[in-house]
């Protein structure tokens, strides 16, 4: 029995979901984009959870700096080493909706089948993202990165459909053939529900913000919709109230149009033809989007020049397989403590103190290509606590990372009497094991070498920094230089601390 019996449009689009969940990459997609929304919808003042989310992915953590770094991105400050230093600077919003923007990009580039008409859509969503990009550089980068992710989630439904509907992409095209080429009107007469329709469930699904849906539309309602809403976090804003945010919501669909138009103009074999549908374009949506016709013809001529699908999708392979020369070509690790102390002695004394925080942890991990690192803080009552830490799975054995200053024949307690760091090279030997107390071999049982810096405010110990090789990440010496940064970090976040 087929799958797309006609139906009530929320009981198919059920029947597709349960069908794509079959793939079990496609749940592991769903549950990463819904992590990004959650993190990026906590308190501003608080990202570690996105940190945590970018950090938890390699070639991603790469991705992010390097568009940190880009020309692009350039006059909000440069020279960024740290995903902390990202949000910092290029704030909240825009780097998750740069995060969600990758992570939709790289999922279909791993997850799609070796077959030629798989490959052109995504291409064709690539391209479309790449147009966007072009089309805002200019604008408010939480508006540019929003208008990406609006442009990618116009193409996700047909790319659900080709990646996890074999068959039924199968019975679309042959439909599409008697209908001139119309893919479009070919789903819904196969489907019963259009690839818009699908995209928009999958927002829906994975929590997208409501202006994403409202920027997915296809006409100028904001957001009308509310069949799904039972699938939504209730704490979303609705769009109905805000002149500002329906204008945003125009805008965002002018500029997803238009990208999705340009790029697909793009794809068409290179001619007068493809030259006047692009004149075309120009001439519509230049009033709309308030800029030259002559800029936007540029804009797809540049992108014809350099065939920016293909260069996307060679970044993300190029990033995938050669993680470890990534890696490897890194700054040397003194440079990167430099850079990250360089950060912290940039910001105020009277600067919140979590990011500060999460700086100097991600700071470490980074410079020294430390597993795990964690963050104690003294409170009130004499605990030493994990504030946060980054890591795998650090976040999960957080709230047992604890102890008390009373004094205990271990190196944690030797660290918070010290005035400088403490590196451990040999945790696994016998006369070392004796040394660490229960809690943390509960919690880190793989530890090879490990470090542990005091921070001191007004005569006593009020943070620790910790972080660690373990696991399969091979153990290296901390050179004298190196630990002289490390201290000097450590004597700098002292100031973030009220004496």
């Amino acid at each position: 029995m087929s799958i797309t019996e006609r139906l009530a449009p929320t009981a198919l689009l059920d029947k597709l979901w349960a069908r794509m969940n079959e793939r079990g990459d496609f749940p592991l997609l769903s549950e990463s984009l819904r992590t990004t929304m959650a993190a990026m919808k906590n308190d501003d003042l608080d990202f570690t959870a996105l940190v945590r989310v970018v950090l938890s992915d390699f070639a991603l953590t790469q991705k992010v700096l390097r568009l940190a770094n880009s020309a692009m991105y350039m006059a909000f400050g440069g020279n960024i080493t740290t995903v902390t230093r990202a949000l910092m600077v290029l704030g909240m919003d825009a780097v998750g909706h740069l995060v969600v923007g990758l992570k939709l990009v790289d999922h279909f580039h791993q997850s799609t089948p070796r077959r030629i008409d798989a490959k052109l859509e995504l291409n064709r969503a690539l391209l479309s993202g790449c147009v966007a990009r072009k089309l805002t550089e200019h604008v408010e980068l939480r508006a540019g990165e929003e208008a990406v992710v609006c442009t990618l989630m116009r193409q996700v439904g047909k790319l659900l459909v080709v990646c996890y509907l074999d068959q039924e992409w199968d019975r679309i095209r042959r439909r599409a053939a008697e209908l001139h080429g119309d893919e479009t009107a070919a789903c819904i007469d196969v489907l019963g529900v259009g690839f818009d329709e699908i995209g928009l469930e999958a927002a829906a699904r994975w929590r997208l913000p409501d202006m994403i849906c409202a920027g997915m539309a296809n006409d100028d309602r904001a957001g009308d919709d509310e069949s799904r809403d039972d699938d939504r976090d209730t704490d979303d804003t609705a769009l109905a109230g805000s002149d500002a945010d329906d204008e945003h919501a125009q805008w965002l669909r002018a500029v997803s149009r238009c990208s999705t138009d340009v790029a697909s103009a793009l794809a068409m074999p290179e001619g007068p033809q493809r030259d006047a549908r692009i004149g075309t374009l120009a001439q519509h949506y230049a009033p709309i989007l308030d800029m030259p016709s002559g800029a936007l013809v540029e804009i797809a001529e540049q992108l014809a020049r350099e065939e920016a699908s293909d260069t996307v999708m060679r970044e993300i392979v190029e990033l995938r397989a050669n993680a470890d020369a990534i890696a490897r070509a890194q700054a040397e690790p003194e440079a990167c403590l430099e850079a990250g102390l360089a950060d912290l002695r940039a910001l105020p004394s009277e600067h919140v103190l979590t990011p500060v925080l999460a700086l100097a942890s991600e700071s470490l991990l980074a410079g020294l290509a430390f597993t795990r690192t964690v963050m104690f803080v003294r409170h009130d009552d004499g605990t030493f606590a994990a504030r946060l830490g980054f890591g795998p799975d650090v976040d999960a054995v957080l709230d047992r990372l604890r102890f008390d200053e009373r004094f205990e024949p271990d190196v944690f307690h030797l660290a918070i009497t010290n005035s400088v760091g403490i590196f451990i090279e040999h945790a696994q030997e016998p006369k070392m094991l004796r040394r660490l107390p229960a809690w943390y071999l509960d919690a880190f049982d793989d530890t090879h070498s490990f470090v542990l810096l005091p921070v001191r405010a007004g005569g006593s110990t009020v943070a620790l920094l910790y972080g660690d090789w373990a696991g399969a990440q091979p153990a290296r010496k901390i050179t004298q230089q190196e630990m002289s940064v490390l201290n000097e970090l450590a004597r700098e976040l002292s100031r973030f601390f009220p004496a």
